[in-house]
């Protein structure tokens, strides 16, 4: 008996604890992305992704014209062919098609890794803002809106104006 009132006695403290320290948490949130469209370095990111890009559209575009031609060539010449000559332009097409799909694919993922590269600065920088407005401000937790549905929230713990002060946008 004095065994299971001990137990019920624990049980009881690790709730009152556990709710009077659930009651102490604060949470804010914030629109990251929203801060990060603000930044005026972002201009300049953009632009030059652009310009990266460009770079393998460029590419892409010139191998699937010569995937064209090559086809429309053979289209024209496939009732004279022989049957080497004719698998043999079709391996040729399949093959460029491939290379086609491979640097699409390749390119796609150096541009993400570009991207990814260079909006790691300005990410840190916004890490560093809403971290530093948190602690100012006593918040716990902050959770991004960008990211998560929010059904219910204060406009009071929304963070976001005093981040942009933080990082000197208007």
């Amino acid at each position: 008996m004095k065994k299971l009132l001990k137990v019920a006695l624990i049980a009881l403290c690790v709730v009152f604890v556990g709710n009077f320290a659930k009651a102490q948490s604060k949470i804010g949130y914030v629109n990251a992305n929203q801060l990060l469209d603000m930044l005026p370095e972002m201009k300049t990111l953009q632009t030059q992704m652009q310009d990266y890009q460009k770079t393998f559209s460029d590419q892409l575009t010139a191998m699937q014209n010569e995937f064209q031609t090559k086809g429309q060539t053979y289209e024209k010449g496939q009732a004279t062919m022989t049957d080497a000559a004719r698998t043999a332009a079709q391996t040729d097409l399949q093959q460029l098609q491939q290379r086609i799909t491979a640097y699409h694919d390749n390119a796609q993922k150096q541009i993400e890794q570009k991207s990814n590269e260079l909006l790691k600065p300005l990410t840190d920088k916004i890490k560093s803002a809403i971290t530093a407005v948190a602690a100012d401000k006593g918040y716990n937790y902050v959770l991004d809106s960008g990211q998560v549905e929010l059904l219910v929230a204060p406009p009071g713990d929304d963070i976001t104006a005093a981040v942009k002060v933080k990082l000197g946008l208007k």
